[in-house]
């Protein structure tokens, strides 16, 4: 049996996803302009990435079932059963829906309750696909923005003062009682929550026209995703959390860390994502997807966050690796200069995505957008190869 092979992602179509970024990545015509929004690479059942056997294509979470300790290692065969991870390519053209995750414990109480009340695992209306948690790390690949977590209370009692469409909203955050205010607005009925979001709307309609806000100002994405029109009614709540969220932005190959609990919703690039290998979302507004306010606000951590960017921990001289504080997954960037190699040794079933140049891993060539996935307990080296600087991503199971 071989040590490395060749992997093959799934692409995934949804309508945020962008049209050019990841064809031209991995050359696949979309001449027609459809949207790619993600590229699977992991086991994930849904969408399990293909793998190239002497036998043919062999999908990656059969292939492991079938061999799990020779692929995942006795420590992550005996601890999960399975690849803990999912590894990811996004383009986000449109922003992502207001969105928080639950923890391990939580998951698995939620996926028993609808289980037990009969309801189908692919039904619109269900909140746990599986019963695992899905802590995530994304690096990006591009200027990245992103919604993340509370603002801190000075921050954001400043931002209810200076829109006065908010000022109202000042008494019910009080003594800094996120909880409350959140939970207030999330319950108002449609009406009420129109009358402070529709003059909210129109300020930064105004605003963005005349050209007085950047992407740092919540008015330039509430702009954005009403496309500059002002909507009559039904606006959507998802808004608010534009305003009482931080607004990040992350520079190329630096990353954020997102646990469960915390509220947050991607706005706009491309990015590496590597997550627990879970499909549970529980969502707060920015989408027309099903929203359950009270399954929703069983899960936020109410507090601020102070958003740290990750820039990434020297392992080597060429290897950076990205803290993750959690068992299921481990990120990091390799990066060679023209003739560099790399030798280490892997312990869990680990994949290396080329992001940049050219190299071979253990006699496979891999091109930009291409990945190959080594198995436990194996040595294997990495050289660069053509005039180009070779970057590549590492996902493992710590």
């Amino acid at each position: 049996m071989n040590t490395a092979y060749k992997l093959h992602g799934i692409h995934r179509h949804y309508e945020w996803g962008g049209k050019s970024f990841i064809p031209q990545l991995m050359h696949v015509d979309n001449t027609i302009g459809k949207p790619f929004a993600e590229y699977w690479m992991g086991a994930h059942p849904s969408a399990p990435a293909m793998v190239e056997t002497a036998d043919g294509p062999m999908a990656l979470d059969q292939l492991i079932a079938e061999n799990t300790i020779q692929f995942l290692g006795a420590k992550t065969a005996d601890r999960f059963g399975s690849l803990p991870y999912l590894f990811k390519i996004l383009d986000v053209e449109k922003m992502l829906s207001i969105q928080v995750h639950p923890s391990k414990e939580n998951a698995e109480k939620g996926f028993k309750k609808e289980q037990i009340a009969g309801l189908p695992i692919d039904a619109p209306h269900r909140n746990y696909k599986d019963q695992n948690h899905k802590p995530e790390v994304m690096v990006a690949l591009s200027d990245f923005w992103l919604l993340h977590g509370f603002m801190p209370a000075i921050a954001l009692k400043e931002r209810l003062t200076s829109l006065a469409p908010l000022q109202n909203l000042l008494p019910i955050f009080g003594m800094d009682d996120y909880a409350g205010l959140y939970s207030h607005f999330m319950r108002l009925d449609q009406a009420a929550a129109d009358a402070i979001l529709k003059p909210l709307l129109a300020l930064a309609v105004e605003e963005v026209a005349a050209g007085k806000v950047d992407k740092a100002h919540p008015h330039w994405w509430a702009n954005r995703y009403y496309g500059g029109v002002l909507p009559a009614s039904n606006i959507d709540k998802g808004i608010l959390s534009i305003y009482i969220l931080n607004i990040v932005n992350v520079p190329k190959y630096q990353g954020v860390f997102q646990g469960a609990g915390l509220l947050h919703a991607y706005l706009e690039g491309q990015n590496i994502e590597l997550m627990a290998n879970s499909d549970n979302v529980l969502r707060g507004g920015l989408t027309p997807k099903h929203i359950d306010i009270e399954e929703l606000l069983q899960h936020i951590h109410f507090e601020p966050t102070y958003p740290s960017i990750l820039k990434g921990d020297h392992m080597a001289s060429n290897e950076l690796q990205f803290p993750c504080p959690v068992p299921d997954f481990g990120l990091t960037k390799i990066q060679l200069t023209q003739g560099e190699s790399y030798t280490n040794e892997t312990h869990s079933f680990e994949q290396f995505l080329v992001m940049q140049g050219a190299a071979n891993i253990n006699g496979i060539d891999l091109k930009p957008g291409e990945l190959a996935g080594v198995k436990a307990g194996t040595s294997f080296q990495i050289q660069q190869s053509g005039s180009e600087t070779a970057v590549l991503f590492k996902s493992f199971v710590p």
